[in-house]
């Protein structure tokens, strides 16, 4: 059956961050992902207005076409690479939210995120990519940076170099029934969702202190390029905003300031709280030297190190990370409120 274009605007309309119009288009992957990223934050979802007869006409073409083409590589498209490396740091960042406390979390489950979120925009439209070259870069990259939440930003970008590289037209294949294809969409919602809907419930404060260390990571990150760092801002805020404009506040300005400030102050006592562990960690007092910091690090390194201690390697590995993440923050310089602003 032809697919229609107002019914497409229609299921947008009503529908669109959830990405009704992409199931009745039978782009699954692009609806799995809307579902798991609300539209794109809504900016997606906002910008496929224009884009809407494309893609019916792109899935009426497909439902009149018997062969996919073959031996054709899809063309390049920067928006799409783009696209692979900010949902897979997306990922990365709900596994390091979520599953973090699993054994060997940063060599096999922050890889295999990361991968995953990258195939699911490689396989949006009517192109994919190869699966184990994808997942096979990840899992290569992650030792690397091994028990650093930046691994996320390098695993990323060597998975979609890779997902480019490998990238090619769908085979064509028999329509599934509705039923199949909800039944599928529901299981990858729910590996998705569960283990992040578990971890806020059951273990709220653990939850929300990697938010706001993530949150802190990321203003670390952009504070070297302050454009960036404005941008990032208004993508945090941007949800609050529209809706400030929306209702017609007359403060809006004063109330964006005020706002971004509450965000500061939250990030901020979980930062402190943060660096006091950390010098726990190490067996340090507060406000230690960046010499001592190093020294006892050094020598915790020794003696915690999991080739040192095959009797008790769980326990071992659990320390070595602790004395790792310890070691990172208080490399960090601490930041005045001035610098976040």
């Amino acid at each position: 059956m032809a697919k229609g274009l107002l019914v497409t605007y229609a299921l947008w309309a009503v529908g669109g961050p959830a990405g009704l119009h992409h199931l009745y288009l039978g782009r699954d992957s692009h609806a799995l992902l809307w579902m798991l990223t609300l539209g794109g934050g809504g900016l997606g979802w906002l910008l496929e207005f224009w884009k809407l007869p494309s893609f019916v006409a792109q899935a009426n073409k497909a439902q009149g076409q018997r062969q996919s083409p073959r031996g054709v590589t899809p063309p390049l498209s920067p928006i799409r690479f783009a696209a692979q490396v900010i949902v897979g740091i997306y990922f990365g960042l709900v596994a390091l939210i979520s599953l973090s406390s699993m054994v060997n979390f940063y060599t096999v489950a922050l890889p295999l995120a990361v991968g995953l979120g990258v195939l699911l925009v490689a396989a949006v439209g009517n192109q994919t990519s190869d699966f184990k070259n994808t997942i096979g870069a990840a899992f290569l990259t992650s030792p690397i940076f091994y028990g650093r939440p930046i691994a996320i930003l390098p695993i990323s970008v060597a998975a979609s170099i890779t997902a480019q590289k490998h990238r090619r037209y769908k085979a064509s294949v028999a329509s599934e029934p509705l039923s199949v294809r909800l039944y599928r969409l529901g299981l990858a919602y729910l590996a998705f969702t569960g283990p992040l809907a578990y971890s806020a419930l059951c273990n709220t404060a653990a939850t929300l202190s990697y938010v706001a260390e993530i949150l802190g990571s990321l203003l670390n990150w952009f504070n070297f390029f302050p454009l960036l760092g404005r941008l990032m801002e208004l993508f945090l805020l941007l949800p609050y905003r529209i809706w400030r404009l929306l209702t017609g506040d007359p403060g809006f300005n004063s109330s964006y300031f005020q706002e971004w400030e509450k965000l500061y102050e939250f990030v901020q006592s979980f930062q402190d709280e943060k660096r006091q562990l950390a010098y726990q960690v190490l067996g340090l007092p507060e406000g230690a030297t960046n010499e001592e910091i190093h020294q006892s690090y050094r020598e915790l390194v020794k003696i915690w190190h999991p080739d040192h201690n095959l009797d008790q390697t769980e326990e071992a590995q659990k320390h070595f990370l602790e004395i790792q993440a310890a070691y990172e923050v208080l490399s960090q310089p601490r930041k005045h409120r001035g610098s976040w602003r």
